[in-house]
C-alpha cells in the first residue's frame, strides 16, 4: 500500500526510464515478491511447529484471545508496518531496505499465525490453506495482468483506498473495545471479509499501476513490500471466508 500519496511521485520513475532499465526493475520487483513469499512460508511453518505444543497453544490463546493483548498485537502490526515501509524507502542503504523487508515479512508471519493455526491444527484441514493460496494467486495474477495489459494508471484510487482502510481498521478497534466497555459485541462476519477482499483487490490495482508509472527503478524492495502486503491481506480474508463457509 504505497506511500506516494504523502511522498509525491518520483521524477525518475521507471515509466520514463530506458526499456531495459524498466523491464529490469519490474523483474526485480516480482522476484523479490516471490522470494518474500517463500521466506514468509518458511517462517510460518516454523511458528506453526512451535505453537503446536500445549505450551505454544496456551501462549497463542493468551495473546490472541485476550482483547487487551489483541489491541497490543494490532498496534504492533501497524507500527511495525510503518517502520518497515520507512526502512524500505529508496533513499535508504540497501542493507536497511532488506532489513525493512525482512521485518515486514516477520510482522506478516505473526499476523497470519492465528488463522493458519486454526485452519491447520484446530480444524485439521490444510486443504483450506491450499485453496486460499490458489484463489489468491489467481486473483492477484488476474488483477496484475489487467494493469499490465491496459497500462492504466490507478493512482486515482489512492485516497479512497486509504480512507476505506482506516474506516475498516476503526471498525476492528470498535469490535474489540466495545465488549470491554460493557457495550454490545459487534461481530465481524463474512461480510467484513468480502469488504476487505475488495479493498485488497483495489490495492493490487493501485500498487501495480504505481510500479508501472510512478516507482523509481531503484525502488524494487519497497515495491515488493507493498505487493506482499496486498497478497497477505487478500490471502487472509479469502481463507477466513473459506473457514466460515466450510460447513
Amino acid at each position: 500500500m504505497a506511500n506516494y500519496l504523502t511522498d509525491g511521485y518520483h521524477r525518475d520513475a521507471a515509466a520514463y526510464a530506458p526499456e531495459d532499465a524498466r523491464v529490469g526493475f519490474i523483474r526485480r520487483t516480482y522476484m523479490h515478491l516471490a522470494g518474500s513469499v517463500v521466506v514468509l512460508v518458511g517462517i510460518e511453518a516454523l511458528l506453526l511447529k512451535l505453537v503446536s505444543s500445549a505450551d505454544g497453544q496456551g501462549f497463542l490463546a493468551q495473546w490472541f484471545g485476550n482483547p487487551i493483548m489483541l489491541l497490543l498485537v494490532l498496534g504492533f502490526f501497524i507500527v511495525g508496518g510503518f517502520l518497515a515501509r520507512y526502512m524500505a524507502r529508496s533513499d535508504m542503504p540497501p542493507a536497511i531496505k532488506y532489513l525493512g523487508l525482512f521485518m515486514y515479512i516477520c510482522v506478516e508471519a505473526i499476523f497470519l499465525l492465528p488463522i493458519l493455526f486454526y485452519a491447520t491444527v484446530r480444524l485439521g484441514d490444510s486443504g483450506l490453506v491450499t485453496q486460499a493460496a490458489a484463489l489468491t494467486l489467481i486473483t492477484f495474477g488476474g488483477l496484475s495482468l489487467t494493469v499490465f495489459l491496459t497500462k492504466k494508471d490507478f493512482s486515482f484510487l489512492g485516497y479512497g483506498l486509504m480512507l476505506a482502510s482506516w474506516l475498516l481498521l476503526g471498525l476492528i478497534v470498535v469490535a474489540i473495545v466495545m465488549p470491554l466497555m460493557g457495550g454490545p459485541s459487534i461481530g465481524l462476519g463474512i461480510w467484513f471479509s468480502f469488504l476487505v477482499i475488495a479493498l485488497a483487490a483495489g490495492f493490487i490495482l493501485y500498487d501495480t499501476s504505481n510500479i508501472l508509472h510512478h516507482y523509481g527503478t531503484n525502488e524494487h524492495v519497497g515495491a515488493a513490500l507493498e505487493l506482499l502486503a496486498d497478497v497477505v491481506l487478500l490471502f487472509y480474508h479469502i481463507l477466513r471466508v473459506l473457514i466460515m463457509t466450510r460447513d
